[in-house]
């Protein structure tokens, strides 16, 4: 079952990423894969190997870091 999540800047990690499962995603406890994570902050958007889930950093959000990088 594949998702695309969309992330904001403020749901990053301390170095760039989010883990999946996440509840982003709507995914249920029970029927969830082991923890991964994924660098987000990088190319702006990362794919659970495990789920298919695309997590895609918001537009606006990446032009702002294109900017203070």
């Amino acid at each position: 079952m594949s998702n695309d999540v969309e992330v904001l800047l403020s749901d990053l990690n301390g170095h760039g990423g989010v883990f999946c499962p996440n509840s982003k995603a709507h995914m249920k406890l029970w029927n969830s894969h082991p923890k991964v994570y994924l660098d987000v902050a990088k190319t702006g958007s990362a794919k659970c190997p495990y789920c298919g889930t695309l997590f895609t950093l918001k537009l606006s959000e990446t032009e702002h870091i294109g900017k203070h990088a």
